[in-house]
């Protein structure tokens, strides 16, 4: 595992800096392939395992994983690294991170999605059609 994507949870939940810097904002106006930062903090009182990540602008965008953190964190500490904001998709955000040098290489998006439609997992999204509400309107209509 030289390169790998990670997803960064947290990011509708608000910062505490003075500003109260809004994290899914922040991951708005990141470009693919701007540099990002990941920090360890041994202290957090939630997960001594967390790694935060910064934007370039250095506003915190959320946490890696808390299934990857002890991975990515203990690498982070051996090994040279570089981190790329990937996508913003939904409610999820994405970095790209590479190990050993050399700047991450970021996958063709528009590949991956006709890949995941071809297995049916996304359907595309038709701003024209009607989609109901599954249970019904709230009325009793």
């Amino acid at each position: 595992m030289d390169e790998l994507t990670l997803s960064v949870v947290g990011i509708d939940f608000p910062n505490t800096d003075r500003s109260k810097s809004n994290r899914r904002m922040e991951l708005l106006v990141c470009a693919p392939g701007e540099s990002v930062g990941l920090r360890r903090e041994p202290k957090n009182p939630h997960d001594a395992n967390a790694v935060a990540v910064f934007s370039a602008r250095g506003v915190q965008v959320g946490y890696v994983s808390a299934e990857r953190a002890p991975l990515i964190g203990r690498r982070m500490q051996q090994e040279e690294h570089v981190v790329v904001f990937q996508a913003l998709v939904g409610s999820m955000g994405y970095v790209r991170i590479r190990f050993g040098g050399g700047a991450p290489t970021l996958p063709d998006l528009v590949e991956g999605e006709r890949a995941a439609r071809s297995r049916g997992r996304v359907a595309p999204f038709d701003p024209d059609a009607f989609y109901p509400d599954p249970e019904g309107p709230e009325w009793g209509a």
